[in-house]
């Protein structure tokens, strides 16, 4: 059963290019590598996963999929067919651990990853692919119509899935949609990426009680992106 989110893949039209603005947002020096028979990619170490930037003949950048980590897996990702037809995989953590531990200088101490989001427009399907296949815990399922209608939240290690079932476009394929980083110190760290030339919007109240969110409006590499600081 899954333990952790080992990383999350962002498909890029530029390799190159996204490192460049991707450096502004996470600091921390580029580890290059290659993904699995996909040629040569970039990773950042979180605290609580792994970020693969992946070079793909896209029009613009997206979230492309996510890769567990489980005991007994191998070490090469496993790819794990469902019927919502999104990219999700299966590994045994060990090539990140190695990399957490001999690429200090690509480690960045002042981010985590709060959560990534899946529209979808069947949510029955995500409980029956991530808790029902996979062991994830369904820490949450509300519905709330003005966020969008029914939300389910997965959580895994200190990461969370977040699903958003619209009931809009029943047509529209699931995909991953958005993330979202967590910082201690929004404020400071909103000047940090002004210093880098990273713009964001102004720091407003979240909807979670105490916390502060301001979004990126550069370097976001075409993904929705939410910054968060937690509740006190």
């Amino acid at each position: 059963m899954v333990e952790n989110f080992d990383r999350i893949v962002l498909a890029v039209p530029d390799l190159s290019a996204a490192c460049a603005q991707y450096r502004d947002i996470l600091g921390g020096e580029t580890y290059f590598t290659h993904a699995e028979n996909q040629g040569r990619c970039a990773w950042w170490g979180l605290s609580n996963t792994v970020i693969e930037l992946a070079e793909r003949a896209v029009d613009s950048g997206h979230i492309e999929g996510v890769v567990f980590s489980a005991p007994g897996e191998q070490q090469q990702k496993r790819g794990v067919a469902n019927t919502l037809g999104v990219d999700i995989g299966l590994c045994d953590g060990s090539a990140t651990s190695a990399f957490r531990q001999r690429q200090p200088e690509a480690q960045c101490g002042d981010l985590c990853v709060d959560h990534v989001v899946l529209r979808t427009a069947d949510a029955q399907a995500c409980v029956d692919l991530f808790t029902g296949e996979l062991g994830i815990r369904l820490a949450l399922d509300k519905t709330v119509p003005q966020w969008g209608g029914r939300m389910l939240f997965f959580r895994a290690g200190k990461l969370t899935l977040e699903v958003i079932e619209s009931g809009g476009d029943e047509k529209a394929a699931p995909a991953f949609w958005g993330l979202a980083y967590q910082c201690e110190d929004l404020a400071g760290f909103a000047r940090t990426l002004a210093a880098r030339g990273v713009a964001i919007s102004d720091i407003r109240d979240g909807r979670k009680s105490g916390t502060r969110v301001a979004t990126l409006k550069s370097h976001d590499l075409g993904i929705p992106t939410l910054l968060i600081q937690p509740a006190k």
